[in-house]
């Protein structure tokens, strides 16, 4: 599930243009199969979770832990005007976002939704990170070293699709290179694994990109 760096950096996403100084932590392929325009279904599916509920065993105590740190020693204390929200770097075409489009329970804050991506950001102490949502064509190709827009070669509702996960950062500093540092292992291993398992199972029961032929019988 996990893929490597040039699954997200070779699509022509517009997260690039706002994100020059980011760093590409980490990206995941989703098990979220669906159709062109199931891609709303999985934005509502990810702003509507809460990880420090939905996670079970380990992954649930890191995010507990994580949450209490953060509490304690101010980590997540809204950022000062040193650290700007990236919503100010916005073209015209991607500043209205679409209303009761907000997390209910995780701390990050919207930037952007268009149709085949959303992200979202967060702010505090330790680091400036970018959520990124793309709804990726299945055994989308390259054609001149570069992606093609997701569906652009076929649009008749036969293409299937499933949800691409990025996660940039910029580090505050020393105490936010420190904590990449140290939770990189636990996010591969512990967070995003049976994380990544929940989203497919809610996806499932939630009957998002069930097979049209099927739909229809």
């Amino acid at each position: 599930m996990r893929l490597p760096d040039t699954a997200h950096t070779s699509r022509p996403w517009r997260i690039h243009e706002l994100t020059p100084e980011f760093r590409l932590e980490d990206v995941w392929a989703l098990p979220t199969p669906g159709g062109l325009d199931d891609f709303p279904r999985l934005v509502q599916l990810i702003t509507s979770g809460n990880a420090s509920r939905d996670s079970k065993g380990a992954a649930r105590a890191l995010w507990v832990i994580r949450l209490k740190l953060g509490e304690i020693l101010g980590w997540d204390a809204s950022p000062g005007p040193d650290r700007p929200s990236l919503r100010g770097r916005l073209p015209a075409d991607l500043r209205d976002l679409p209303p009761g489009l907000d997390f209910r329970a995780l701390p990050f804050a919207p930037l952007y939704l268009t149709a085949d991506e959303f992200a979202a950001e967060i702010i505090n102490r330790t680091v400036h990170g970018v959520l990124h949502l793309g709804w990726v064509r299945d055994g989308a190709a390259l054609r001149d070293g570069a992606a093609l827009r997701d569906g652009a070669a076929l649009r008749d509702g036969a293409a299937r699709y499933h949800g691409q996960l990025a996660v940039l950062v910029k580090p505050n500093g020393r105490l936010g290179a420190g904590y990449m540092a140290a939770i990189t292992p636990f996010r591969h291993l512990i967070v995003y694994p049976p994380m990544i398992r929940q989203i497919g199972q809610a996806w499932r029961t939630r009957g998002a990109g069930a097979d049209p032929a099927q739909a229809r019988a």
